[in-house]
């Protein structure tokens, strides 16, 4: 059983897919900083200092609160500013990928298909037809 566990773990998809999953939770970071630290900054000073991950709507009577985070303490709330945020996230990854995808095949050189040879009967009708249309064009040429 474990010589066919290790079969399993070492083939080349699996190895590749725990190296994509690695690879997308540190690009997942990066996109978030680039969002919460490049993107809603800008669109803040845009705006006039809006903080949309501090938006929410209260779900309760008994939360007063200013800030999301003591907002969740207090009772339920729907963070509808956080939503924006990682919908936010999810466009700017997509985007990302949409590029990456896009120039992975700009680099995939295709190669022309060969032309498929044809039967060899079909090679000698279709001379037959050309030195029959060009004997054909041939009286019409001539005055009769």
């Amino acid at each position: 059983m474990l010589e066919e566990f290790k079969k399993f773990a070492m083939r080349g998809n699996v190895v590749d897919l725990a190296v994509g999953v690695i690879i997308g939770a540190a690009f997942g970071g990066i996109i978030n900083s680039i969002v919460a630290d490049v993107i809603m900054p800008v669109i803040s000073a845009v705006t006039g200092g809006l903080d949309f991950s501090n938006y929410f709507l209260p779900l309760s009577s008994r939360v007063t609160a200013a800030t999301l985070a003591e907002a969740k303490k207090q009772g339920a709330v729907l963070a509808w500013g956080n939503f924006l945020t990682i919908v936010l996230n999810f466009l700017v990854v997509a985007w990302v990928l949409f590029l990456v995808v896009k120039g992975v095949n700009r680099l995939h050189i295709s190669q022309p298909a060969a032309p498929a040879e044809l039967p060899k009967d079909v090679q000698l009708l279709t001379e037959i037809r050309d030195l029959l249309k060009n004997r054909a064009a041939g009286r019409d040429a001539q005055p009769s």
